[in-house]
């Protein structure tokens, strides 16, 4: 008799919204988190707002904040000047190493590939504050082991009148961008160079034996076969590499003490808008600048399109 009424006992909700209602938790959380702060700082970007008067605090000041962050915030022209370059100077070197590291590792190591693959691979998923926390002991002035590896260096006839005369100070604005772009080439290298290794796999075989068949080269192989057909893993290694280097924040946030160094030379974009938000309590310029970022890596990202997109 139990079961006959447990069987006739209506459902909680009916079986139509069932799929609905177990999704739901992602579409919650992704409206609150994800969804909401993303409009909210399109709002506030066209405001002033003082956040301790709450959202009766917003006054209307229309585009003013993109004014000011384009024409009057020196720093923040410095912060991109940063971002720009340290961009250029890890991310190009990034892939020009990692493209024919991949085909070494698929050609010449046979069994321990996957062994050095993750070796290649790990400085990427190791955290970023203890990585630069490390690198900023290796970058020490007095005891680190850079600088003791240049003394050593300078024994070398040749090289000694290439390297500087005494110890560096990487703390120098001359050196400080060079520091920071050193630790991002060395942690994204790796993931570079794996995701061009999983291209190279997909490549059938048949096509580089026919090649190497016809007296094809391993040089011409991989400039007239292998190149070709990476061009899609090439278009999406280096969109990544342009939003990762334009988004640059934790790495020159350590190494620098979250200042940005003597005269801001180590301050990238991102530093700055967290600056102008939590330390100036700016968050309607800061929110400009958010979409003024954003604007240079849809930019910078339409252009590798056109430049490696296209024929992809």
């Amino acid at each position: 008799m139990s079961t006959t009424l447990l069987a006739r006992r209506k459902p909680l909700i009916p079986a139509r919204w069932a799929p609905y209602v177990f999704i739901s938790p992602f579409f919650i959380l992704f409206g609150a988190f994800g969804l909401f702060p993303l409009l909210f700082s399109i709002v506030l970007s066209f405001h002033q707002w003082d956040p301790v008067a709450g959202v009766a605090g917003m006054h209307w000041v229309g585009l003013d904040n993109f004014v000011y962050a384009l024409t009057r915030d020196d720093w923040l022209r410095k912060a991109m000047f940063n971002t720009l370059w340290i961009a250029l100077v890890s991310g190009i070197p990034q892939h020009l190493v990692a493209l024919p590291l991949a085909w070494f590792l698929h050609r010449g190591l046979g069994r321990a590939r996957n062994a050095v693959t993750g070796a290649y691979f790990l400085p990427f998923i190791t955290s970023t504050v203890a990585i630069s926390l490390v690198f900023s002991s290796l970058f020490s002035k007095d005891f680190g082991l850079v600088n003791a590896a240049f003394a050593s260096l300078r024994q070398v006839p040749v090289l000694g009148w290439l390297l500087p005369g005494q110890s560096i100070d990487w703390s120098q604005p001359g050196y400080t961008k060079w520091m920071i772009s050193a630790v991002v080439f060395w942690r994204y290298v790796g993931w570079n160079t794996v995701l061009y290794l999983s291209a190279i796999q997909t490549i059938p075989t048949d096509l580089l034996e026919a090649a190497q068949i016809d007296g094809a080269s391993a040089r011409q192989r991989f400039l007239h076969i292998v190149l070709p057909l990476l061009k899609p893993m090439m278009f999406f290694a280096v969109t990544l590499s342009i939003i990762g280097n334009l988004q640059l924040f934790e790495e020159p946030f350590i190494l620098t003490g979250g200042t940005g160094g003597i005269d801001q030379a180590g301050k990238t974009a991102a530093m700055h808008m967290y600056a102008v938000a939590f330390m100036d309590g700016d968050f309607g310029t800061a929110s400009a600048i958010a979409w003024l970022l954003f604007m240079l890596i849809a930019g910078s990202t339409w252009i590798n399109k056109r430049l490696l997109g296209a024929r992809a």
